[in-house]
């Protein structure tokens, strides 16, 4: 164990004759040295033990030791406190597998062969000379020149935190960056987006146009060819009544089919190409013709004053079937003009189903 020496007492011999009871001779006398008024700083004393190597050994265990309780600030004695004594197991066993304590991270800087960095006491002990307050310096920190370990630490606390917070702006500027790229794609593929709407739109209308512009084509060239196989029945005329024109003059109480006014004897021609289904006396209708188309379309010519065909007889468009008269419930020569699509009784306007056609009336 290492100590400080105590100061030595002397042995308490009371005397009447002497103020306060006590003998002045019979104290022990003292002489105090450097060596036993020295406080304990930094120093403790390691018994040497079976030569050089061991008693390496055991500094390097002491000087750990010495190390660890610097670091914690609790090494350094005080206000004459008596020292802590610090028993050393015996290593003797281990000393061959221990490493140099110069190789030790933090310990090499603290021991020394040479007789600055160690001194020897009068009873045979070695004292390590390196300071507590530098056991938790590093190299990096000799080298700036800070030679206390709290303000080493408290500089390594302050340059971990400030690194911390550099990434933590890093993140937030990189969480940034990445929110405006994004934000910046959307923008992107919105816009994209909407002019490909709008594009899609202007071929949709061009589109449409191009369609309707190619109906009213397809619309005109039908019409064409249908004008070159349908006809109208006369070929000078006056329209003088219209279908659905109201009046007494006509049974059913309105027109049910369109007027051509012409001489007597104009002749009347077959709309379309068909069979003649009927040609003969009708009543109020005069001499009638009744021709039918493939489709079933039955085209009534009415007021004839003569029929050149008979029944069953094929005519093609344009080919004479009769002649404008005023036999029947008339009042004047004309050609009373009937269309029943499907042979249904009820007629169409005539005027109409003409234009669709091809024809202009």
């Amino acid at each position: 164990m290492a100590s400080n020496r105590p100061a030595p007492q002397g042995a308490y011999v009371p005397n009447d004759d002497d103020f306060g009871g006590y003998d002045d001779n019979s104290w022990e006398e003292w002489n105090p040295t450097e060596e036993s008024i020295r406080p304990v700083r930094g120093r403790h004393r390691v018994h040497k033990r079976g030569g050089g190597g061991l008693a390496r050994s055991s500094t390097v265990l002491g000087v750990g030791v010495i190390a660890a309780v610097g670091a914690g600030g609790i090494a350094t004695a005080q206000g004459g406190k008596p020292p802590v004594a610090i028993e050393m197991p015996d290593l003797s066993a281990v000393t061959d597998s221990l490493p140099e304590a110069k190789s030790l991270p933090g310990v090499g800087s603290l021991i020394s062969d040479d007789s600055s960095d160690a001194t020897s006491a009068d009873d045979g002990v070695t004292v390590a000379a390196a300071p507590l307050s530098a056991a938790g310096i590093s190299t990096a920190d000799a080298e700036q020149g800070t030679t206390d370990a709290g303000e080493a630490l408290r500089a390594r606390i302050m340059e971990q935190a400030e690194n911390q917070q550099d990434q933590a702006d890093d993140a937030v500027q990189k969480a940034a960056e990445e929110a405006a790229v994004k934000q910046a794609a959307a923008q992107a593929a919105a816009e994209q987006t909407a002019a490909e709407k709008k594009i899609a739109a202007e071929k949709a209308a061009a589109k449409k146009k191009a369609e309707a512009e190619a109906k009213r084509k397809a619309e005109a060239e039908r019409l064409a060819k249908l004008a070159k196989s349908y006809t109208l029945p006369v070929a000078s005329y006056t329209l003088t009544g219209t279908f659905g024109q109201p009046g007494s003059m006509w049974s059913s109480g309105y027109h049910t089919g369109l007027d051509f006014a012409a001489p007597t004897g104009t002749p009347i021609k077959a709309i379309h190409s068909g069979t003649i289904k009927e040609a003969g006396w009708a009543g109020a209708y005069g001499y009638r013709t009744v021709l039918e188309l493939d489709d079933g379309t039955e085209i009534w010519f009415c007021h004839q004053s003569s029929m050149s065909v008979s029944v069953g007889q094929k005519v093609t468009t344009g080919e004479t079937i009769g002649r404008v008269g005023a036999t029947g419930n008339v009042t004047g020569a004309h050609l009373h003009l009937e269309i029943h699509p499907g042979g249904d009784s009820t007629g169409v306007d005539p005027a109409a189903w003409l234009r669709g056609k091809g024809q202009s009336i």
